[in-house]
């Protein structure tokens, strides 16, 4: 690993939009989880929680592919500063509402929504940059430490939004999303990132987006890229929206150990990703995406069944081991199969797959309201483990 590791941090470029990203998503998972303990204490409602939760991630359904074909013709720098500017100044003004004891549950709501629309750029641009800046020759590693670094923000991030909630309040955790944010966005003002751009025309978007599909239709292990990423986001992490409902009403735990069990998925994606940057896991790419998948949603039946918050806690840290696989192959799979014309288009719509889950975190929460949220989670993982395997059967085979 620290080959590999220690050459594409000697790049510059790389270490920025790194560090860049890891800290700013460490603070976009701080505030969902801060959001979702604030609906769930003025409310009491389950449904709450998972509508203030899907508001933040609705966006990447809605404007995924529209980001993507964007980001083939602007600078793409310039689209990760507004992404960070944005939310920065967003977090800004609900510090300021706490403050002033006028913060009220819409407003974050409507704050989740716009900052949102900013984090749907993500995966076409930065994650792109990432690939980009590291070389052809060293997509892999770099995407494998990208993505152990995304599963340590999301670790840290609900450690740090539990924690900051229970002794900060609100006006303290915002007030800390938004000095971090702007940071980032100094910070990228500095990189050197040449970029071929061309004029962008709004109205031939839908047409970019069309020839984008149509690429994408008769590539069989995309398809099972796009297919899983549905599932595995509307079906598996639909749980995130449940992790308040579960720690403070199932389990009865305080704030901090809310956050402790939203990042037990992720320490384990940590860990996992770790072993794959080091090339110490080694398997067909395709297995290791799909299989990754299918263990996670296992860990979320045993954890739906759990009798213990702490055991459920370490079958969490378990499942994240194959949402490791899942994430790194979601993104390798994609850079190395699609051309360097296609590619953020091709991963734009990856990001509307991925923002299927406020539809999934809805129906989580609507469940949950019924059944509870033991039985809402142990539902949504059991349905999403039959599509996996039935995508595996029809999209697994040799490609083409």
């Amino acid at each position: 690993m620290e080959g590999p590791v220690r050459e594409l941090l000697r790049l510059p470029d790389f270490l920025r939009l790194w560090l860049v990203g890891a800290f700013a998503n460490a603070m976009r998972w701080l505030e969902l989880l801060v959001s979702g303990l604030f609906a769930y204490e003025a409310t009491g409602s389950a449904l709450a929680v998972t509508g203030v939760v899907a508001a933040r991630q609705l966006p990447q359904l809605m404007f995924g592919a529209f980001a993507g074909a964007v980001s083939e013709a602007v600078n793409r720098k310039l689209i990760v500063m507004l992404a960070l500017v944005v939310p920065a100044t967003i977090s800004t003004v609900l510090a300021s509402l706490a403050t002033m004891g006028r913060l009220e549950l819409w407003q974050i709501t409507l704050a989740n929504l716009l900052s949102g629309t900013m984090w749907a750029t993500e995966m076409s641009t930065r994650r792109r940059m990432v690939g980009e800046v590291a070389g052809s020759h060293r997509i892999v590693p770099a995407i494998a430490l990208d993505s152990a670094t995304n599963a340590a923000t999301r670790m840290l991030g609900p450690l740090l939004g539990g924690l900051a909630f229970q002794w900060l309040g609100l006006k303290g955790a915002y007030t800390l999303t938004a000095l971090v944010q702007f940071a980032g966005a100094f910070a990228m003002a500095g990189l050197l990132h040449p970029q071929v751009t061309r004029r962008l025309e709004l109205r031939r978007i839908p047409q970019e987006i069309a020839e984008g599909l149509s690429f994408a239709r008769n590539k069989r292990t995309i398809l099972l890229v796009y297919g899983i990423t549905i599932v595995t986001n509307a079906f598996a992490f639909s749980y995130s929206g449940l992790v308040a409902p579960l720690g403070l009403g199932a389990f009865q735990v305080s704030p901090a150990l809310v956050g402790l069990l939203a990042a037990a998925e992720p320490i384990g994606s940590l860990l996992g990703g770790t072993l794959l940057a080091a090339g110490l896991m080694r398997m067909d790419s395709r297995l290791l995406f799909a299989g990754g998948a299918a263990f996670f949603m296992v860990g979320l039946i045993v954890t739906a069944l759990s009798p213990s918050y702490w055991l459920a806690l370490g079958v969490l840290i378990l499942g994240g081991f194959g949402t490791a696989g899942f994430s790194n192959m979601q993104t390798t799979l994609m850079l190395t199969e699609a051309p360097p014309s296609m590619r953020s288009r091709l991963m734009g719509i990856v990001t509307v797959c991925i923002g299927t889950g406020p539809l999934g975190v809805l129906m989580a929460g609507g469940l949950a309201a019924e059944l509870g949220p033991r039985h809402a989670v142990l539902l949504m993982a059991s349905l999403g483990l039959a599509a996996t395997g039935l995508l595996v059967i029809a999209l697994g085979g040799r490609r083409p």
